[in-house]
């Protein structure tokens, strides 16, 4: 009978209860937890949720202003350049939602009385990844391995670029506090822009927070840059810079340009960017073969698209000569850093 009570104790124990019913303090301690921790879940669940909302708030048709000014010079004798303001119109379509991954493509609609498209950058987000692709410098990329803490509740951000090569990657946040829904990631490198990869050599990097904020009439784009000499020994600072791009909603401009572009090309696209994906999964680190603006690679890249775009080639076709490009300026094995800038000159 002893053995049997006994057992009866452990048994209710185990369930919560005790003997005649009455509630045990492990009962209310467990309980208590189950609440805790289903509360934490909903809270989980609803933040990720507004983080949705707010990564595709960005989609849509925008005017877009890009505006870049130098503030303040760390390096004797230089001279702040002048600031550097542009625009135009720009659809962003979602091109992939798969819960925990969403793929934004950038597309400009430029041009005078004859509108074009020109296939602009695109930004991928993925939730609590396993790891990250960074710029490190000289068109040179690496995969960078992210433990659970590092990315509890976060998202990354990948930026590629008009070919569908990478630019830069970061993780960070999103924050949902006062209003308004923002993305502030740490700060990281990316590759000079074209307005002075095309005009500038003296410096090679820039050192960045690209904050992404949702605005009431669209979203905001803020950059502060500070552009980083890598040249013969440590990185140090040349002079920082402030970027504001502003993303309006606007429909009064040509969008089926760039809708029409994209439905003709996007079989294409969705190859080039299995290419660069499938490069980027099977090496820890690749760069490019040409230093400076990688015109050489994405110029031919794009050329195809649009022979796809007017019927002149398949999409496999032009896809296969694709692979080929990038296979001849792809390097899965890079120098160092000095030797691969060296070579830019």
């Amino acid at each position: 009978m002893k053995i049997k009570f006994i057992a009866a104790i452990g048994l209710a124990a185990a369930l919560g209860v005790g003997l005649g019913g009455c509630v045990t303090s492990a009962q209310t301690a467990s309980t208590s937890q189950a609440k805790a921790a289903s509360t934490a879940q909903s809270h989980r669940a609803a933040d990720f949720e507004a983080d949705r909302k707010a990564i595709l708030a960005m989609a849509g048709n925008y005017h877009v202003t890009f505006d870049f000014i130098e503030t303040v010079a760390f390096e004797e004798g230089y001279e702040l350049k002048d600031r550097k303001l542009s625009g135009g119109n720009e659809i962003v379509r979602v091109i992939s939602d798969e819960g925990d991954f969403i793929s934004l493509q950038h597309i400009l609609v430029v041009g005078g009385d004859d509108k074009f498209p020109v296939k602009h950058w695109r930004q991928d987000w993925r939730y609590e990844p396993e790891s990250v692709l960074v710029f490190v410098g000289g068109n040179t990329w690496e995969t960078r391995d992210l433990s659970a803490a590092e990315v509890k509740g976060k998202w990354s951000q990948v930026v590629y670029q008009v070919d569908d090569a990478p630019r830069y990657g970061a993780v960070g946040a999103w924050s949902h506090d006062d209003g308004f829904s923002a993305w502030t990631p740490p700060r990281e490198w990316r590759p000079l822009p074209r307005r002075d990869a095309t005009k500038r050599d003296d410096y090679q990097a820039v050192d960045a927070i690209n904050r992404h904020a949702i605005t009431p009439d669209g979203w905001v784009h803020e950059q502060d840059n500070t552009k980083l000499v890598l040249k013969d020994g440590e990185p140090h600072a040349l002079v920082r810079e402030i970027g504001v791009n502003t993303y309006k909603k606007f429909d009064d401009f040509e969008i089926a340009v760039g809708d029409d572009y994209w439905s003709a090309t996007e079989d294409y696209w969705a190859a080039v960017r299995a290419e660069w994906m499938r490069i980027e999964a099977e090496n820890p680190s690749f760069g490019l073969t040409v230093q400076g603006e990688p015109e050489a690679v994405y110029m031919p890249i794009l050329n195809l698209a649009a022979a796809v775009e007017d019927g002149e080639k398949s999409s496999d076709d032009a896809a296969e000569e694709a692979r080929a490009i990038i296979a001849s300026f792809v390097t899965t094995n890079p120098a160092g850093l000095q030797a691969r800038l060296a070579s830019a000159e």
